[in-house]
C-alpha cells in the first residue's frame, strides 16, 4: 500500500463524519456544525498533501519494516483521534463538572501524543539525508504557521479582523501538519 493511498484513506476518515454532518444534520447529532467544518478543511488540507507530494506519508524513503511499524502506529493513532474527538465533542454535551469537562476535551490529546511517538521512532530509523528533509520541513511548516498567526494577531490588533482565540487554536497543530506535509513535497525534490 503506497503513502498516498493510506493519506487519502486518513483524509476520508477524517472528513466523513463532517461531510455526514454537514449533509444529513439528524446523522451526528452530536457533532456541530463548526466541528464539522473543522473536520471537512482538516480532510482538504490532508488532501492537498496529497496532491502536491508523491510520497505524503514518507514510507517510501523508510526500509519496508520501519514503514509498515509506521503506517501501523500511525494509522491507529490517526484512527483513535478520529474516535477520541467524536466522543469528546458528544460527552462536552452531556458533562457538567468541570474536572469532568475538562478531561473530556482533552481526550483527543491522548492519540495525538500516540501520533507524535510514532513519528519520532520513525524519524530515528531513517537515513541522515532524509532526517535533514523531514527536520527542514517541520522548521518551514512551523515558521509559514507562526507568521500566519502572527498576522492574524496583527490585524486583529489593529480591529481589521475579529479571530476567536478558540477557534484560532484550535488550527495550530492541523495547519503544522499541512503546511509540513506541503513543505516536504517541494524540499524533498530539491534532492532527486
Amino acid at each position: 500500500m503506497s503513502g498516498r493511498a493510506v493519506t487519502l484513506g486518513l483524509a476520508l476518515l477524517l472528513g466523513a463524519p463532517g461531510v455526514a454532518r454537514l449533509v444529513a444534520p439528524g446523522l451526528l447529532p452530536g457533532l456541530d456544525r463548526g466541528s464539522a467544518v473543522v473536520l471537512c478543511v482538516g480532510a482538504l488540507l490532508i488532501g492537498a498533501m496529497c496532491l502536491t507530494n508523491r510520497d505524503p506519508m514518507g514510507i517510501d524513503v523508510a526500509s519496508p519494516p520501519v514503514a509498515r511499524r509506521y503506517l501501523l502506529e500511525g494509522g491507529m493513532a490517526m484512527l483513535a483521534y478520529v474516535l477520541a474527538l467524536a466522543t469528546s465533542l458528544w460527552l462536552l454535551k452531556r458533562v457538567d463538572p468541570m474536572p469532568l469537562r475538562a478531561a473530556v476535551a482533552l481526550l483527543p490529546l491522548l492519540p495525538i501524543v500516540a501520533a507524535l511517538l510514532a513519528m519520532a521512532r520513525y524519524l530515528r530509523a531513517l537515513d541522515e539525508l532524509q532526517q535533514r528533509i523531514e527536520l527542514v520541513s517541520l522548521a518551514v511548516a512551523s515558521g509559514v504557521v507562526s507568521l500566519l498567526y502572527m498576522a492574524g494577531g496583527l490585524l486583529q490588533s489593529a480591529r481589521l479582523v475579529e479571530i476567536a482565540a478558540r477557534d484560532a487554536m484550535i488550527w495550530v497543530f492541523p495547519l503544522i501538519c499541512a503546511a509540513y506535509g506541503v513543505g516536504r513535497g517541494a524540499i524533498a525534490r530539491r534532492y532527486e
